[in-house]
């Protein structure tokens, strides 16, 4: 008798679940410096990329699945990562703290005052 109807299924076999509504801010971060070390070496692609995943932020926001506040936070990123220049994608990518939740540009308060 080598059937068992309860048998553990093989992890490889497992569906990848790529559902909005499980992603969290670190997921989404993820994403982003994912794709952008994926391109390290060819910031305009990854610079066209980055454009594509702010169309998905806004649909995920249409749809309820990003808050508005996270939302802004990864454009935040976007922003500087679309409008600096090659020289200084490499220090946006190695800066350790530029990828952490809760990260605000420096400039703000500086801005509100």
């Amino acid at each position: 008798m080598g059937w068992w109807p309860f048998g553990k299924k093989d992890p490889s076999k497992r569906p990848i679940i790529n559902d909005p509504l499980l992603k969290d801010t670190r997921t989404w971060i993820g994403e982003l410096r994912d794709l952008c070390e994926m391109n390290f070496d060819q910031p305009e692609e990854a610079r066209r990329q980055i454009r594509q995943m702010q169309v998905e932020w806004k649909q995920a926001v249409d749809e309820g699945m990003l808050n508005a506040v996270n939302r802004e936070a990864l454009e935040s990123r976007a922003f500087r990562l679309l409008t600096c220049t090659d020289e200084e994608w490499l220090g946006w990518l190695d800066n350790l703290e530029f990828w952490k939740p809760g990260w605000k540009p420096e400039n703000v308060g500086a801005d509100e005052a």
